[in-house]
């Protein structure tokens, strides 16, 4: 096996690299955003989600400055209620992003 060999074996895994490299960079210069990261301008968030049966959840929605009762299925959102207010101070999610993963596991584990 001589040096070419390696080169022909090596140069389309540097070539494959190079080629998610400039998509990585097209994505992230295009805006395009994966995950929980909304756009800070964004008008709708997600004040608490609950599932009821599989596939099937009520989720409280803020859009602008009215609160939405959502029941959301495979196929369908309904429009369940739309309330005035809630108190948004206590979020459920929130607090459970604030624990220590350790906190997390000790809980689920049934540790003090």
């Amino acid at each position: 096996m001589g040096i070419w060999d390696v080169l022909t074996a090596i140069l389309p895994l540097i070539l494959i690299v190079g080629l998610l490299y400039a998509t990585l960079i097209f994505v992230r210069k295009s805006g395009f955003t994966v995950g929980k990261s909304q756009n800070k301008m964004s008008k709708i968030k997600v004040i608490s989600s609950q599932a009821i049966m599989n596939k099937k959840f009520i989720s409280i929605v803020k859009v602008q400055n009215s609160y939405l009762v959502l029941g959301i299925a495979e196929n369908s959102i309904t429009l369940l209620k739309e309330l005035d207010s809630i108190d948004e101070d206590i979020d459920e999610n929130e607090v459970k992003e604030k624990l220590k993963f350790s906190e997390v596991l000790k809980q689920n584990l049934g540790m003090k």
